[in-house]
């Protein structure tokens, strides 16, 4: 159990580019960054306004000299510095990810990066191989994946409690957009416009959660072919969708499906995953993350409580209170955020050993999410027909 001792001897030195006043996201990558003493809020371009980015790194306790007008400043100043910072996060709308991602991996930081980590594969690809030639580590805040029971159910498939896995159902389809909101909501404007938020909407802004959770359940599934469909039911989205399926062919023969939708009138987030096997079934849903639904065929159906002492291991290291009392997202967040820090110290010890034993969402999970995406758009814009992944 996590207990909020330390896990690395010296916070990593830490800046955000975003994540100001009014971002949707940035509290939490602050309070996962911070909870566990593994990093340090040192400096940061907050806004795409200086005064008020200024201002507003102020209230979080920043020095003021060290909250600076824009990401490029911000990178070279803190380079002249012995005490500069180590590592930064990148929470900005999509359109800018591969800039500044690109910026401080040459600046020689650690990144953690909003999904998608850019638009395309070939920005993707780029991306990795300056981040191994410079032995950076990138993170994808994939925030669900933190989630205990994630480990509790990759564990119990590679058991072989499931049987042959035939089928994996995924979905991420919320209602808070069957309406125009962005009319009236900053934050949701941005993400339909193709200019800020690239080739999809909902493909890349929730689809590829529970694709993510897919590959850390099945870490030995490779997609080997894919059909989409996507639609735009509020049509000033056009050409972005609001709402899409994908049907999916493993090698080896297993079939998934993932509903990618902002407009399920009356879901408040709708994010679950089930993975069939030839025996059983497990099924995590977001909205209760403490319960994973476990069913054998023929036997009455069982559910699994995080915190339990029945759980495999790896499912109780992450815990941070008791059973009985729920955790959530931020809990979740903490958890990748505490991996991104190990990783980040770890390659800078050379501790190789350590390295290899982390998982967290890194610069290859964003390359996968990437290319899924830009396949999922190839196949929706030829009307729906199967691409090679």
């Amino acid at each position: 159990m996590i207990n909020g001792s330390k896990r690395i001897a010296q916070p990593i030195r830490w800046a955000m580019v975003g994540g100001g006043r009014d971002s949707q996201i940035g509290y939490i990558h602050r309070s996962a960054a911070l909870r566990d003493q593994s990093f340090a809020l040192v400096a940061g371009a907050f806004d795409i306004d200086p005064g008020r980015g200024r201002e507003f790194g102020v209230q979080l306790g920043v020095d003021p000299q060290r909250c600076y007008p824009d990401y490029r400043t911000l990178f070279e100043q803190e380079a002249r510095r012995p005490d500069g910072i180590q590592a930064v996060s990148v929470a900005t709308p999509n359109g800018t990810h591969f800039a500044i991602t690109r910026a401080a991996l040459e600046a020689g930081l650690h990144v953690v990066c909003e999904k998608p980590l850019c638009f395309t594969l070939e920005e993707a690809e780029t991306l990795r191989e300056i981040a191994l030639a410079n032995n950076r580590v990138v993170g994808v805040t994939y925030g669900y994946a933190g989630h205990q029971l994630i480990e509790q159910a990759r564990a119990m498939i590679a058991d072989g409690e499931l049987g042959e896995i035939r089928m994996v159902h995924m979905q991420f389809a919320h209602g808070f957009h069957s309406a125009p909101v962005e009319g009236q909501n900053e934050a949701t404007k941005w993400r339909v416009d193709p200019r800020l938020a690239g080739p999809s909407y909902v493909l890349g802004d929730v689809g590829t959660h529970p694709l993510y959770l897919s590959e850390v359940m099945l870490p030995e599934f490779r997609i080997k072919r894919l059909m989409c469909s996507r639609q735009s039911f509020v049509k000033s989205r056009a050409p972005l969708e609001d709402n899409a399926y994908t049907l999916m062919e493993y090698e080896g023969g297993a079939m998934g499906l993932v509903w990618s939708s902002a407009v399920n009138a009356g879901s408040m987030h709708g994010q679950k995953i089930r993975v069939i096997g030839s025996r059983a079934s497990l099924e995590w849903w977001d909205e209760r993350p403490n319960q994973l639904a476990f069913e054998i065929q023929g036997q009455p159906a069982q559910v699994l409580e995080r915190g339990m002492g029945y759980l495999h291991p790896g499912a109780l290291l992450d815990d941070r209170i008791g059973a009985g009392h729920p955790e959530g997202l931020f809990e979740a967040w903490s958890n990748l955020y505490y991996r991104f820090a190990m990783a980040m110290d770890a390659t800078e010890r050379g501790d190789g050993a350590l390295l290899a034993g982390l998982r967290y969402p890194d610069i290859h999970a964003g390359v996968e999410g990437v290319r899924w995406v830009e396949r999922c758009v190839q196949s929706a814009d030829r009307g729906g027909v199967w691409v090679d992944y």
